[in-house]
């Protein structure tokens, strides 16, 4: 069995034996949305990161580790569901996001009041589930409980950085949109959740000393970085049927995103006055997206995005090099770092 079967085994059962604590009387619509969101899709990467940290640092391949990392993905879940109510995107993995899920589902039953605002209501309690039962399901993972306190001590940290950084977003769309405010909002709000943090939960997890912790930190940030930067061509640039988002979504939102800076710090009088006109729009059409698009391709954003992009991989194979980890983590950390960065999706 592949090492994400495993993960979604693991999910699975965990998911599957939360339905008979389901309170009497409730709906269980919530409940079996957020079964199918999390086992719909997704790469998995959080768990896989942690469970090569757990390796690296002398962990045993058990069904204990694979339990913790897979906890991950839950409160990835969390995660997606609010940044979507946030950012009002209406796709996820080519399905409507869970807010828009909820939406629907109050317009076609013909209930009172606002379907949107059911819709933002339902899915904040279906994030606010999620991120309890990812402690759940980590706490009850089955390693011991001073592994699971050392592990636990990162995982809070992770979750205050997600938050914090979810925050720094928000400041940052009324801010000055600079490409070093960018680059800050995307290493808390993904990269450090995304690489640093899940490898170093996983390192701790199994006793790792202050070391190896850093050198996860030196290779997982600039790898985070790197991962966000690519999301963020991705939803400009990317194939809606692949990428299961629309490529409308970041221009209509104004999303000040490092590639969206390059383009305005290297604008014409012209350009920029075209991005002040058209970015953020909530009405933005095709032809409109169409023209950001030649934009930030004209002034080089696209190039100079791609340029960091293999600046922060390099960094991050560079610490990795040398670090004296076994040879199969260092294997497929490398090929993680690549598959993370020269994606489609």
């Amino acid at each position: 069995m592949t090492l994400r079967a495993r993960f979604d085994a693991r999910l699975t059962d965990f998911l599957t034996g939360q339905g008979p604590q389901w309170p009497e009387g409730a709906p269980r619509g919530l409940f079996s949305t957020i079964q199918r969101f999390v086992l719909a899709g997704g790469k998995r990467l959080r768990p896989r990161f942690c469970y090569w940290g757990w390796r690296s640092a002398g962990g045993d391949d058990e069904p204990g580790i694979v339990t913790a990392a897979a906890a991950l993905e839950i409160f990835h879940a969390f995660a997606l569901i609010h940044d979507d109510i946030m950012d009002g995107s209406d796709r996820r993995r080519g399905e409507p996001s869970v807010h828009a899920l909820f939406a629907e589902l109050h317009t076609r039953s013909a209930w009172r009041g606002d379907a949107a605002s059911y819709g933002r209501n339902t899915a904040l309690l279906c994030g606010d589930l999620c991120a309890a039962w990812a402690d759940q399901m980590f706490h009850g993972c089955g390693l011991s409980n001073e592994q699971i306190s050392r592990g636990y001590a990162v995982f809070g940290a992770m979750r205050t950085e997600v938050i914090a950084g979810q925050y720094l977003d928000l400041v940052s769309g009324v801010g000055d949109g600079s490409a070093a405010s960018a680059l800050t909002v995307i290493r808390l709000k993904a990269a450090r959740y995304t690489v640093t943090r899940p490898l170093q939960i996983g390192a701790a997890l199994a006793g790792a000393d202050d070391k190896l912790l850093d050198t996860y930190a030196a290779f997982g940030d600039p790898l985070g970085d790197a991962f966000q930067l690519r999301d963020d061509v991705l939803g400009v640039f990317g194939d809606p049927a692949v990428t299961g988002k629309s490529v409308v979504d970041d221009l209509r939102e104004g999303k000040r995103t490092v590639m969206m800076a390059l383009a305005r710090e290297a604008a014409d009088f012209r350009q920029a006055a075209r991005i002040r006109e058209l970015l953020g729009r909530p009405d933005l059409d095709a032809d409109g997206a169409a023209e950001l698009r030649a934009i930030i391709i004209d002034t080089g954003a696209l190039d100079g995005v791609e340029r960091l992009i293999d600046l922060r991989v390099g960094a991050a194979l560079s610490a990795l090099a040398g670090a004296g980890i076994p040879a199969e983590v260092e294997a497929a950390l490398t090929a993680l770092a690549y598959e993370t960065v020269h994606r489609q999706r």
